[in-house]
């Protein structure tokens, strides 16, 4: 996750002030997912669950992850394609359900977990966490091909041949 991140910068890093903003909430969530997870560098010998502290933590950022991505970036990907013809807007419009299913797993998982980790969950919540991490690793990789579409975009009309 973290590598398609630092390639995801490296590409399309300075050319929208929302694509910054999204990928920099996407870095604040792939490390808190790692330290909830107990993934490398943050890997420690975890056999108790998470605080509750760093469950809201990562729930919290989750969200905003999200929240960003549908209100900011994804509105401007479709007032790109709306401008930039039908090619754009076939592929927004075949990403998007494949996008809301991570949406939901996020939502239930938010739902199940951010208030109160419960002894009756506790059991399910790795599984559950890995579950969600393998969504958001799709999505990354869905979310890049419309930054990628926003980004040609946005250049083709800053940089007219």
């Amino acid at each position: 996750m973290y590598t398609r991140l630092q390639q995801a910068q490296q590409k399309w890093g300075g050319s929208l002030v929302a694509i910054d903003n999204w990928l920099d909430e996407r870095q604040q969530l792939i490390v808190s997912y790692c330290k909830l997870a107990g993934l490398p560098p943050f890997e420690k010998d975890r056999h108790t669950m998470p605080s509750q502290d760093k469950i809201i933590e990562f729930c919290q950022l989750l969200m905003d992850y999200l929240s960003a991505g549908h209100f900011e970036v994804y509105e401007q990907i479709v007032t790109q394609c709306a401008i930039n013809g039908r090619d754009s807007r076939k592929l927004a419009e075949s990403l998007y359900p494949k996008i809301s299913v991570s949406t939901d797993l996020a939502l239930e998982f938010n739902d199940k977990y951010a208030e109160h980790l419960s002894t009756r969950n506790s059991g399910a919540f790795d599984i559950e966490l890995s579950a969600l991490g393998q969504s958001l690793e799709e999505r990354f990789a869905l979310e890049d091909r419309l930054i990628e579409t926003l980004y040609v975009k946005h250049q083709d009309e800053t940089n007219p041949a």
